[in-house]
C-alpha cells in the first residue's frame, strides 16, 4: 500500500516537474503581435524560419515568369516599399528598431491570371497578375501589400511552425526539441513547400488572415493610403468569385461578408493613423490591363 502511495506521489511528482518545464519554455518563447499586442507562441528562432524559407522562396522566384521594368511591376514595388519605409519609421520612433534587422523587403509581380499574393517570413512579398483588374489603382495594391507586410511583421508563418511544433512533439519541447533544426525543417517544409512552379504557401488560419487585415489597414494608412477603399475592394473581390464563396466554416480564409464586417469595425483606429500621415493620394493613377479576373471560390484567395 505504502508502496503504491510512493510510486504515485513521485509520477504527479514528475508531472508536475514536466508541466512547469514546459511551461517555462513557453512563457519564453512567447511573443506579441505589434499594435494589437496578441500573445503569440514562437519556439523558432527568427533566423531559422528565414532560413528554412529562403531557399524555396528563392527557388519559386527563379522559375516563375516574373514581370520585370514594366510599369505594372515598378508600382507594385514602389507602393510595397511606401508602406514598408512607413513601417520601419514607425518601429523606429516606438523602439522596435532591433526588429527591424530581420527584413529584407522583396516585392514581385508574376505573370499569372490567378488571383493570388502572397508573403514570405523576412518581407518576400509576391503578387500575382490576376489581381490588378480588382485592385485597380495604388490604393487598392496598397490594400493587398499591407494585408502581406502584416503578415511578415506578425510572424505569422514562425507562429504556424510553432504551433505544428507544439502538437506534434508536445511534451518533447522540454526534452530539447526547442531549437531542433531537424523538427522545424520537416515542419516548416510543410508551411513553405511550393508544390509547382505557382504554388504558394499553405495558407493561414481566419485568425491570421483577420490580423493581417486589421494590421494591413493601419500600416496602409502610415503609409498615406485611404484605408476607407478596403470595403470596395473586397466588395469586387466576392464579385470576382462569381457568387461560388463555400461557407466560412469550410475555408480558412474569412468570408466575404465577415472580412469587411470586421474592416468596418476596425476603420476608426485605421483612420487615425491615416490622419497622422499627412498624406492625400488625390492623383493616383489606374492600372490599365487586359487581364481579366478569374472565376475563384472564396477559399482559393491566397492573402
Amino acid at each position: 500500500m505504502k508502496t503504491t502511495i510512493l510510486k504515485n506521489k513521485t509520477l504527479k511528482t514528475i508531472k508536475y516537474t514536466l508541466f512547469i518545464s514546459v511551461l517555462a519554455i513557453l512563457l519564453q518563447a512567447c511573443g506579441s503581435v505589434p499594435i494589437i499586442g496578441r500573445k503569440q507562441l514562437l519556439l523558432v528562432p527568427d533566423q531559422e524560419v528565414l532560413t528554412l524559407s529562403l531557399q524555396q522562396y528563392q527557388d519559386f522566384i527563379h522559375n516563375a515568369p516574373v514581370e520585370k521594368n514594366t510599369s505594372h511591376a515598378r508600382q507594385v514595388e514602389q507602393v510595397g516599399r511606401r508602406i514598408a519605409t512607413a513601417v520601419e519609421t514607425f518601429y523606429r520612433n516606438n523602439g522596435y528598431e532591433s526588429e527591424l534587422k530581420n527584413f529584407s523587403w522583396e516585392f514581385n509581380l508574376v505573370k499569372s491570371k490567378d488571383v493570388n499574393a502572397f508573403c514570405m517570413p523576412g518581407g518576400k512579398i509576391v503578387v500575382y497578375e490576376g489581381l490588378l483588374p480588382i485592385t485597380r489603382d495604388e490604393t487598392g495594391l496598397a490594400i493587398v501589400l499591407g494585408h502581406e507586410i502584416a503578415h511578415a511583421v506578425a510572424k505569422h508563418a514562425n507562429e504556424r511552425i510553432s504551433q505544428q511544433m507544439a502538437l506534434q512533439y508536445g511534451g518533447q519541447i522540454a526534452g530539447g526539441l526547442l531549437g531542433n533544426n531537424a523538427a522545424a525543417q520537416q515542419i516548416g517544409g510543410l508551411v513553405f513547400g511550393v508544390g509547382s512552379q505557382l504554388g504558394v504557401m499553405l495558407p493561414y488560419s481566419r485568425k491570421h488572415e483577420y490580423e493581417a487585415d486589421e494590421l494591413g489597414l493601419i500600416f496602409m494608412a502610415m503609409a498615406g493610403y485611404d484605408p476607407r477603399a478596403a470595403v470596395d475592394f473586397w466588395t469586387r473581390m466576392s464579385q470576382a468569385a462569381g457568387g461560388n464563396a463555400t461557407l466560412e466554416v469550410m475555408s480558412t480564409h474569412p468570408s466575404d461578408q465577415n472580412r469587411i464586417a470586421k474592416i468596418n469595425e476596425h476603420m476608426p483606429e485605421a483612420l487615425k493613423y491615416y490622419q497622422g500621415a499627412g498624406v492625400q493620394n488625390k492623383t493616383e493613377q489606374k492600372i490599365k490591363t487586359s487581364v481579366k479576373p478569374k472565376s475563384r471560390t472564396s477559399d482559393e484567395w491566397s492573402f
